[in-house]
Formats: structure tokens, sequence, C-alpha cells
């Protein structure tokens, strides 16, 4: 594949694209990377990092998903190592660490998952982890970035002789604090730190009686800040064991500078594939936003996008809640060409872009928004001549720039070309412009290339009717509303419906008469012919597209009708087995019980199993002869059966327990009866009638006459209320 223009990137809006993915990446260096993606030229390279998009792409609905890559850049590092006797800070140690623990986190989720990653398993496999790197900077730096005390034994020994001053210093300004505080020469507050070091706050009268060194006055002037005496001597001993820290700690980042130092292509290699990740990883954050996937790539020239979306537009449209109508285009040896006609404003140009920046996204790795069972081929050169090209610089109007444009693509243009042209042969006057245009389109198709055009010119409209692999198409309009539909439609021209959409935007009737009476009669009746086909048109894939999806609709509730029809018989069938088989239960039961009964009163044990016996043979004779395994098929339909009888009765308990639940929160919320004494009652469900003799609290004594009995009053009723 050859290296498509600036130009033809440019008319298709890739920059576009390609911002909207650094926009995705997580890394500075992704972000800087990703914005100079090209389209690939070798064939294998392409095919590896559109699998590799792919699998990250499935990682999103997955268990196993990729472990996160983020990480800081150590560029300034890198350029650091290369350079002898120069020696890396703490924080560039820092990263170099979490980089090395990134990728090693990385490697071993691929070794685990190579199955379901594999090309992005064998991108990792050809990094080289090397464990010495984080050993090395793990043995000095901890985990908040501090050097460590064992870093080596001259820092051990200064670090413990500082805890020693330290606590001299402390012992000796408490002391002292202590006594100035005795004489009252201290402020409120008492101490301060200044540059580090502990301070008595003196007050300025007193600042004379206090022996040591002024460190400084407060922003009134009424403190004196200043180090005891006592402390001086310690604190100066402080400040020579810190210089001798701050050097024994350059001297140990110089050696594990200079340790690090010949692994510094290992650590180029780990930084190359983490940015590698990044971008594939917001190239598959980018598919999923627009549920972009990778269509078949054909070995033959074919190309065919079934429901594809322009991929800018279909994210501009989904953030704001709208509709993004897809098409569906096919170029193949027998359709190489296809000329689409029709009114401005239909949507010929989005298509021609569709085609185009799908193509370029593809041969970029980027996977795209098409249908699953698209097929797609590789182009060596894409051309596009798309918009208004007038050239300021060079003081070329649109028709010439279109010129020099077409020149370019007559050098250019091969069977294994994409060209896209959009208005082909405007900028001229329409006759000799239309008869360059069908040139330079004849010559493009007798090199075999393939290519789509947008145009209003009947003369390109009837050359592509007369050659054998070229197709007319036209976008789709509604020829009462004069609306776009937005729906591509092949092997028809198109009208552009001038004269109709002139009179729907109210130019007065004489004007457009006259208008048709200036131009060749057949010109208007050849566009009125195309309109008119493309308004029956309109008609027919409405009324087909309705009979259809009545078909479908009967089709649907025919089925359902016929799958509730085997269902219902199932259940019948099955219903009646089980109560065939419970009613010579019943019958068998009542044989056993007359038996028992028998024997329960003559106690005579032969005749009990003789007629026992005598049934049990009956009831054999009866049955067929089955196989075990039909009565193992027997059983479990039986089992399904009752299974299916105890949830039915399930359901009816559970709704009978609803409505019992109900019925107590209705009769719980019903308003109460106050009782007195001599009221004629009787319990909830009950039957006998009782006077209540007294009341006490929520308890009532109730006489029934013979007994009486002591009732919660909620539990009663009232029958009748004493007079």
């Amino acid at each position: 594949m050859n290296k498509i223009s600036p130009k033809t990137l440019q008319d298709l809006e890739f920059n576009t694209v390609l911002l909207q993915l650094a926009a995705r990446c997580t890394t500075e260096l992704g972000k800087e990377q990703v914005v100079g993606l090209q389209p690939l030229s070798d064939k294998t390279d392409l095919l590896n990092v559109l699998g590799q998009t792919s699998e990250y792409l499935a990682s999103y609905s997955n268990d196993n998903r990729i472990p996160g890559h983020n990480f800081d850049a150590i560029d300034p590092e890198l350029k650091l190592l290369k350079i002898e006797n120069t020696t890396l800070e703490v924080g560039g140690f820092k990263k170099i660490g979490s980089i090395c623990t990134t990728v090693a986190t990385h490697i071993k989720f691929f070794i685990k998952f190579k199955e379901y990653y594999p090309l992005l398993y064998v991108v990792s496999d050809g990094i080289t982890l090397n464990t010495e790197i984080p050993r090395n900077i793990e043995a000095v730096i901890d985990k908040f970035g501090e050097i460590k005390d064992n870093a080596s034994n001259d820092l051990q020994n200064i670090r413990s002789q500082m805890v020693v001053v330290k606590g001299k210093i402390n012992q000796s300004f408490a002391s002292a604090l202590n006594t100035y505080q005795a004489s009252e020469l201290l402020d409120e507050i008492r101490e301060s730190v200044v540059d580090n070091r502990r301070v008595l706050a003196v007050k300025s009268m007193y600042r004379k009686k206090v022996r040591g060194a002024v460190m400084g006055t407060s922003k009134t002037g009424s403190i004196v800040y200043i180090e005891p005496e006592a402390t001086l001597r310690y604190s100066r001993e402080l400040g020579n064991l810190e210089f001798e820290e701050r050097e024994e700690i350059q001297k140990i980042l110089n050696d594990l500078t200079n340790r690090i130092r010949p692994f510094a292509p290992e650590l180029y290699a780990y930084q190359d594939f983490l940015v590698h990740l990044d971008i594939t990883a917001s190239k598959a954050k980018y598919a999923l936003e627009m549920d972009a996937l990778l269509p078949e790539i054909s070995e033959s020239r074919e190309l065919y996008l079934r429901d594809a979306y322009h991929p800018l537009l279909f994210l501009s449209n989904k953030y704001k809640k709208e509709k993004t109508y897809p098409q569906t285009i096919a170029l193949h040896p027998e359709n190489r060409i296809i000329v689409i006609s029709g009114p401005n404003a239909g949507g010929k140009s989005i298509t021609l872009k569709t085609i185009g920046l799908l193509q370029i996204m593809l041969q970029s790795g980027l996977l795209i928004p098409v249908h699953e069972r698209s097929k797609v081929c590789l182009f060596d050169n894409v051309l596009t001549d798309i918009g208004d090209n007038q050239s300021i610089e060079n003081h070329l109007s649109t028709y010439s720039y279109r010129l020099k444009n077409m020149n370019y693509f007559l050098r250019k243009c091969n069977d294994k070309t994409l060209f896209l042209i959009d208005e082909f042969g405007t900028g001229s006057d329409p006759e000799l412009g239309g008869a360059l245009a069908e040139t330079f389109l004849e010559v493009f198709y007798d090199r075999g290339a393939y290519g789509v055009i947008t145009t209003h010119y009947a003369n390109l409209k009837l050359l592509a009717n007369e050659l054998p692999h070229v197709t007319n198409a036209n976008m789709l309009f509604d020829g009462k509303s004069l609306e776009p539909t937005y729906q591509l439609v092949l092997g028809q021209a198109g009208s552009s419906f001038t004269f109709e959409v002139a009179q729907k935007n109210g130019i007065p009737y004489s004007l457009i008469n006259k208008a048709k009476k200036k131009i060749e009669r057949g010109k208007v009746r050849f566009d009125a012919t195309i309109a008119k086909l493309q308004k029956e048109r309109s008609k027919m894939e409405k009324t087909g597209s309705r009979l259809q999806e009545e078909e479908s609709k009967a089709r649907t509730e025919a089925q359902k009708l016929e799958d509730l029809n085997s269902k219902i018989k199932s259940k019948l069938e099955n219903y009646q087995e089980l109560y065939d088989h419970n009613q010579r239960m019943i019958y068998l039961g009542n044989k056993v019980n007359t038996a028992a009964e028998k024997y329960f009163q003559d106690k005579k044990k032969r005749n009990l199993v003789s007629e026992l016996i005598r049934i049990v043979e009956t009831e054999n004779s009866k049955r067929k002869k089955q196989t075990v395994k039909e009565v193992k098929a027997i059983k479990e339909r039986k089992a399904k059966v009752e299974q299916e009888v105890i949830k039915k009765v399930e359901v009816i308990r559970e709704k009978k327990k609803v409505e019992k639940k109900k019925a107590e929160v209705k009769e719980k919320n019903k308003p109460r009866p106050v009782f007195k004494v001599g009221d004629r009652v009787r319990l909830i469900d009950g039957k006998a009638v009782g006077s209540i003799d007294s009341l006490e609290k929520n308890k009532a004594i109730v006489n029934y006459g013979i007994f009486t009995t002591n009732v919660a009053v909620d539990q009663l009723e009232l029958v009748e209320r004493k007079m």
C-alpha cells in the first residue's frame, strides 16, 4: 500500500478522529503519538494492529479485563542515562520502578490469559522482564519515596547520630524553656519554629536577658525568636550531620544511577510497550462508544459496508440524542463505480465521506461502525476531491483547482485505487464541464479503479447506465413532503427536484414555468421522469415495508398460537395422566382398606395375604409390560406434572397469604369501637355472644352465662350496644 496523501486525510476529517482518540488516551505520551497515526502500508502489520484492538475491545465484555496501564513518562530520565556521570533524582527512580511494576503486571497477565489475547501476548512476549531494575531501586528507596536508612552503612551511622543529637537538642531546649518560663520572660505562645529549628518566643523587652542566637521577630515586633545558647552547639552538630547525610544520599543515588544505566534499552522498550497499550486501549474505547467492530478483510476486490455510520456524525448525534441514518453500499468487480445523484441536503456528501473515512480508519488500525456481516478490502491509494477547493494561496479558482486535482488523479489512478469525488464536473459550463467529467470517468473506469462520485449532471447518469460495471444510485426523497430520507438506493438515478423544491419554498409558479421554457424540453422531461420514478419507488418501498411488517406480524402471531395450542394440549394430556393415576391409587387404596377392615374383624392373616396378592396380581395384569427406559420417562413426566401442580398450588397459597395480609391490614385500619360495660360482644370469627362485665386497660371480662373469660379488646367485635 502506498502512503495516502495528507489532502485525502484532511478532506475526510481524519485529524478530528485522531484528536478524539487522543482524548481517550490516559498518558501524555499516548496523546502525543496517537495524533501522528497514519494508514499502515504493510498488510501483516495492519492485520496485527486490528487484531490487537479487537482483543482489547473484547476485554471490556469478559471477566478477564486487561489491567490499567497508566504511567508517568520517563523521557527526561532516559536522556540523563545516556550521559555519563549524571545522577537521577529520587522521583525519577520512583517513576522507573512504577513502570517496571506495571510492565511486569501486564506480562504476567498476558501469559496467564494468552488464549484470550493471543496477539497482545505476542507483543508482551517480545519484552524482556528485568527484575534487577526494581530490586536495585527497592533496596535504596522505600514506597514513600524516601532513601532507606540501610541504603548504606555510612548513612545508617549518620542517621543514628542525628537521632542522638536531636534528643539532646530537645532536652536542652526543654530545660531552657522551663527556666525562662519560670522567669516570665516568654510570650503566651512560649515557642515556635524558624528555619526548621525550635526557638523561644521571648517578649521583646526581655530580649537581652535571654542568651542565644536571634532567629527573627514577629510582624508586630512584640516577640523576638531566640534559639537558646544551650541548644546552639547541638544545632551546629546536627547541621554538620545533615550535610554529611546529603553527601551520602548523593553518593548512593550516583551508585544507583550507574547500576541502572546499562538497562536503559529495556526501559525504552518498557515505555514503548505501555504507550502501545495506551493507544490500543484508546482505539478500543473509541470503538466501544460507537459499536465498532472488525469486519471480514476480503482477499478479493470486494467492499460491502452494511449499516455503515459516519463515526464523527454518529458520536455527535449520540451526545445530542439524535438519530443517525446508516448506509449500505457495495463495490465489487461487477459494480466498481457508483454514481450518486439527487437533490442537495439529501446525504450524498456524507455518504461519500462515510465510505472514505471508514476505509482510512480501517487501514490505520481502527475498528469501524458497520454491521458484523460487512466485508472490506484494502486499497493502495485513496483519492478524494471533496468540498469547495478554491486555492487562495495559488490564485486558483474552484474549477482550476479541480482540474489540477483531476490531473493528479490521472497520474495515480489504477486498479488498486479508491476514488471519491463530490459534485463531479462542477465549477464550469454545465455542458462543457459535464463532457470533461464524462471523459475522466471513462478513464477511471478503463483503469479498473473503484470509486463513488456525486453529481447533478444528466450525462453522467446516462453514462452510468451504459457502462456495465457502473451503477446509478440516488438518495431517496419523500415525493410528497420533499424531505430527505437519507437512504441510499442502488440501481436508479436521482432527480434534483429543482422545480419541486423551488415551488415548496414559495417561488411563484409563473417564474418556475418560465424557467422550464428556458431549458431543453428533453431535459425537463428526463428530470421529471426520474422524479416520478423516485416517487413511485418511494411509494412501493413504503407499501412493501408495510406488507413485510404485516406478514411478519401475522407469522409471529400464528407461531404464538401454535405454541400455545401445543402447550395446552401437552398439559391436558399430562393432567389426564395424573388424574387417571390418582384415581387408580384411590381405587387400590379402597381395596386395601376393605381388606384391612375385614382382617380387623376376623383376624385371619391368610385371608388378608391372599386378598392382597389377588389385588396386586389384578393390578399387574392391567399394566402393560414396560422397559426400564419407558418407566423412567413416565416417572419423569409424572414428576414434572406434579412439580407444575405444586408450583400452581404455591402460587394460589401465596395469593391467599397476600389476600389474608390485606384483610388483616384492612381489619387493623378499620376504626375500632369503644366498648362499655354491658355491651354485647363476640370474638372475631367467633359465634358465641356474651356481655362485658368489666374493662381494664386493653382487657375485658366477658360473661357467657355459664362462664366468664378475660379477652383482649382488639379480639372482640361489637354485636349490640348497651342502651
